[in-house]
């Protein structure tokens, strides 16, 4: 984590300020706790990477084989026993996301030269230069690296420890990533000019999530794309969007629909999941302005 990051996050909790005990350090800090001064919560950073879990034992629960992975990886003895400790507390659960997420991890890794992200980066070099930008689901951080060329402070966030380790890989002092839940505060009441989120809907409550990004906004750009493809059995969202009406929650939160994206829209993206399989979205790309 950069340690120039401390003065963005917020305590998930209660959106106070966030103070650092830092264990490990070089460049960035690569092992830490950041605690909250008012509620106490706790946060940890591990291989660079802060964990703004409401509760890391919760977080932890549906990836118990991640848990054993970070306390192996971890070399502080403080940090060691917090995630011992909350190993220790975690609820029973019959899903272990770990390997769900690397394998994901890796399909977008062999997916990185697909069209569509070259699509997505000419319309992106249309908009005005920002100051902060935040992407949602970055995974391995392939669109987060490339805004962070031209843009002033960039940060993505992803609920894959997996994903942005590899996105962690690529150093830069203007680019900084985060494991939370797409509805969690973890910027307070921070505005953002540019928020990206690609291919996500599926993941969080559409309405939920336009609703707590326009918060984020209130001049600047919101560019958001989908296959519009829900069907995640009981993993599914409750209130799924098609193109018709993510355009118009979207106007309903005093978003302008750019005139180039008013009409849905398919966009080829082409996911390799393995030599011989590969998975072929029709993507819709929304541009909304405030």
């Amino acid at each position: 984590m950069l340690e120039s990051s401390l003065e963005f996050l917020k305590c998930v909790n209660c959106g106070s300020k966030l103070e650092l005990d830092s264990f490990k350090q070089d460049k960035e800090i690569v092992e830490g706790i950041l605690e909250c001064p008012k509620c106490h919560g706790q946060y940890p950073i591990i291989e660079k990477i802060p964990i703004m879990w409401n509760n890391f034992s919760l977080y932890l629960s549906s990836r118990k084989k991640l848990g054993g992975k970070l306390y192996q990886l971890i070399e502080n003895l403080k940090l060691k026993t917090f995630c011992k400790s909350s190993l220790s507390n975690t609820s029973q659960t019959h899903e272990d996301r770990t390997a769900l997420e690397e394998r994901w991890s890796l399909i977008y890794q062999n997916s990185k030269s697909s069209k569509f992200y070259s699509e997505i980066q000419k319309n992106l070099n249309s908009l005005q230069k920002s100051n902060l930008v935040l992407e949602y689901g970055c995974s391995i951080g392939i669109m987060t690296s490339f805004l962070a060329k031209s843009n002033k402070m960039v940060f993505g966030v992803d609920r894959s420890f997996s994903a942005l380790r590899i996105a962690k890989k690529l150093s830069k002092n203007n680019l900084d990533y985060v494991v939370a839940d797409f509805l969690s505060p973890i910027f307070g009441k921070l505005q953002f000019d540019l928020v990206l989120a690609l291919n996500v809907l599926e993941l969080v409550e559409p309405t939920e999530f336009l609703k707590h990004v326009s918060k984020q906004i209130s001049t600047g750009y919101f560019v958001i794309s989908d296959p519009y493809d829900f069907d995640r059995g009981i993993n599914s969202v409750k209130k799924p969007l098609d193109e018709k009406l993510l355009r118009m929650n979207l106007q309903n939160l005093d978003f302008k629909i750019t005139p180039e994206t008013k009409t849905s829209s398919h966009m080829s993206w082409i996911l390799k999941l393995n030599p011989r399989a590969t998975l072929n979205y029709d993507v819709d790309l929304v541009i909304a302005k405030r």
